[in-house]
């Protein structure tokens, strides 16, 4: 049971942190300028250009992926360790 937890604790942290950082930033650089997180203006201050994809939204793809990786540590504390039953004690004979 630990193992599928640890495993998709893992999986999803390591996903949403992925998908904010890489995805959407590959999707941010094919779809063309402004390159920057911040709008565009001209000299008149007039927004001209905007990113495709909100910088609050990548951020929050990541801070949720650190959410579930700090949830995961969280619950590694508490949990109890899995039993050694596999490992047989051995005893030294005198």
């Amino acid at each position: 049971m630990t193992d599928i937890i640890d495993k998709a604790a893992r999986a999803l942290s390591a996903g949403l942190m992925l998908f904010g950082i890489v995805v959407l930033g590959l999707v941010e650089t094919l779809a063309g300028q402004p390159f920057a997180p911040v709008p565009m203006t001209n000299e008149a201050g007039d927004v001209v250009a905007t990113p495709l994809i909100a910088p609050e939204i990548r951020t929050g793809f990541v801070l949720a992926g650190i959410a579930v990786l700090g949830l995961y540590a969280a619950y590694r504390l508490v949990a109890p360790l899995p039993d050694d039953r596999g490992v047989s004690h051995e005893t030294m004979a005198d």
